[in-house]
């Protein structure tokens, strides 16, 4: 009788074992973000991650009325610094004036997590610097990566894709706060976050009017699905 029990305890487990290898095969692991279902994103040129309720109108509209502080439909060149200062101040967690390691990778993946899947090897002047405080894993990310250029479309048919903040963003910069580190220490002072701020001011300036409106802003890519090629309202 005991050997009995004994067989028939093996085979119930045997049998939840492969039940349970079955359902691990079947797992399609965790769905792909649908922006006509979920929050949308806007990243804003600082970098701050901005989200919106399905059915809402598309978050860069946030960004532009706190950034417009005088509200009068205008971010000039001035507004468009204190909103870099502002977000700085914000990741800076220990106010010493420099972004460090420690506060980036805080950026990265409770801030703006969105910008990590896809993020690519960066070149050019608003690349992102190999970092000497990131963990082994991020770096083995990269390692042995081809360069590419950012928010470079794949090769064949499909949909584009981007890498990091692009796809959410007004400019094509993967990493919009290590990508304002040009000397390449892995650390962003309040000067060279101002700096970049004056380069992606000037980018999005393209009249040279000292000043941007919300119609003259480019649409993102996730701007643009959600909102076909209606024009702006």
């Amino acid at each position: 009788m005991r050997t009995l029990r004994s067989q028939l305890g093996l085979g119930v487990a045997a049998t939840l074992v492969i039940l349970g290898l079955a359902a691990c095969a079947s797992d399609p692991g965790p769905p792909k973000r649908d922006p006509h279902r979920d929050a949308s994103l806007f990243i804003s040129p600082a970098g701050k991650p901005f989200r919106a309720d399905p059915g809402q109108p598309y978050p860069v509209r946030d960004w532009f009325a706190q950034a417009d502080r005088n509200h009068d439909g205008k971010i000039t060149r001035e507004e468009f610094r204190a909103d870099f200062q502002a977000f700085f101040q914000t990741l800076d967690t220990d106010h010493n004036g420099v972004l460090d390691g420690q506060e980036t990778v805080a950026y990265e993946e409770s801030v703006a997590p969105e910008i990590l899947p896809r993020l690519a090897q960066m070149q050019g002047t608003e690349a992102r610097p190999q970092d000497p405080s990131e963990t082994p894993g991020r770096q083995r990310q990269r390692v042995g990566a081809a360069p590419r250029r950012l928010a470079q479309a794949p090769e064949g048919k499909g949909q584009v894709s981007f890498d990091g903040a692009p796809e959410f963003s007004l400019l094509n910069i993967s990493e919009p706060v290590l990508g304002a580190d040009t000397n390449f220490d892995g650390k962003v002072t309040l000067e060279e976050f101002l700096a970049a701020a004056d380069r992606r001011f000037a980018a999005l300036d393209k009249d040279g009017l000292g000043y941007l409106t919300l119609e003259s802003l480019p649409r993102t890519p996730e701007q643009i699905v959600l909102e076909g090629k209606k024009p702006k309202t």
